[in-house]
């Protein structure tokens, strides 16, 4: 009987530990890899500490689409932004950065797949971490529906 009391008991704070978190959606479509490093790769980890501070979970999702596809190619170098200086001069650090996100910061990046071709990519082309979904509008709207809030990442 103890058993079965502190096993709902541990559900029980389980479920109130999951409704008290917080949810965010970065809505990805900037090419600025300065924007891409402020507003994702540090904006998150700040985001992170500031509710674990506070004792709260932040639930992290990533939606990429647009100009942000170049961020989640494996090879860079063989694709079309193979001309893209800033991206190829920063692209082994920002590897391991966005990785980490990925590993460290449980951020679940999901990638727009109607937009795909129009960059010439396919899912083997993209980083093993990212998941490729129908859309990015899709994404987004599945996230806001389950209590998401959102911040575009654009160009203006």
């Amino acid at each position: 009987m103890q058993k079965i009391l502190l096993l709902l008991l541990a559900s029980f704070t389980l479920i109130l530990a999951e409704e008290s978190a917080a949810k965010v959606v970065y809505d990805l479509s900037t090419k600025n890899i300065k924007a891409f490093e402020l507003k994702i790769l540090k904006a998150i980890v700040a985001n992170k500490a500031y509710y674990e501070s506070k004792l709260k979970e932040l639930d992290v999702t990533v939606v990429i689409h647009g100009g942000a596809y170049k961020y989640f190619v494996k090879d860079p170098v063989n694709s079309k932004y193979k001309d893209d200086k800033a991206l190829l001069s920063n692209y082994s650090e920002l590897k391991k950065r966005i990785k980490s996100m990925s590993d460290t910061y449980d951020v679940e990046f999901l990638m727009c797949g109607a937009g795909m071709p129009k960059h010439g990519l396919s899912p083997k082309d993209i980083v093993k971490f990212v998941t490729i979904i129908p859309n990015s509008t899709i994404g987004l709207i599945d996230k806001q529906n389950e209590g998401y809030a959102y911040i575009p990442v654009g160009d203006k």
